[in-house]
């Protein structure tokens, strides 16, 4: 599991190899990740956007932007936590992921009330179970 902290919100990512929708033969690996945020902070927050940085073992690099995540912009008072899962198909049998989601603060009366702020979402690296990575 990999993990960050900022602004007293941890993100949480665990990724998960789906052999059965792989096709090695095809070039084509696929990825789910599990992405878990908890609000340990003392205001209300809610996810806007997110943007992902994916890396392929030859550095191609693709960045993914989008408002909310799977449709969603899920608000955490402090204390919430929010779960969702995605996926990621890759050409190469490994590569890396992060990112930053953007979170508006939601402290009703407060001068910061309506800020946005970025978040980390932990760098993680997608591996094929049992293949060495090798990277160009």
């Amino acid at each position: 599991m990999y993990r960050a902290f900022t602004e007293n919100i941890e993100v949480t990512v665990e990724p998960f190899y789906l052999e059965e929708q792989s096709s090695p033969d095809e070039s084509r690996y696929v990825w789910a990740y599990r992405v878990t945020i908890i609000n340990h902070s003392d205001i209300p927050v809610q996810l806007r956007s997110r943007t992902w940085k994916i890396t392929d073992a030859h550095g191609r690099t693709e960045e993914v932007r989008g408002p909310g995540v799977v449709g969603e912009e899920p608000f955490l008072k402090p204390g919430d936590s929010y779960q969702y899962s995605s996926g990621c198909p890759l050409t190469t049998s490994s590569g890396m992921m992060s990112g930053s989601y953007m979170m508006q603060n939601h402290e009703a009366g407060s001068p910061d009330e309506g800020k946005l702020f970025a978040i980390t979402i932990p760098a993680f690296s997608l591996d094929m179970p049992g293949h060495r990575p090798v990277l160009n």
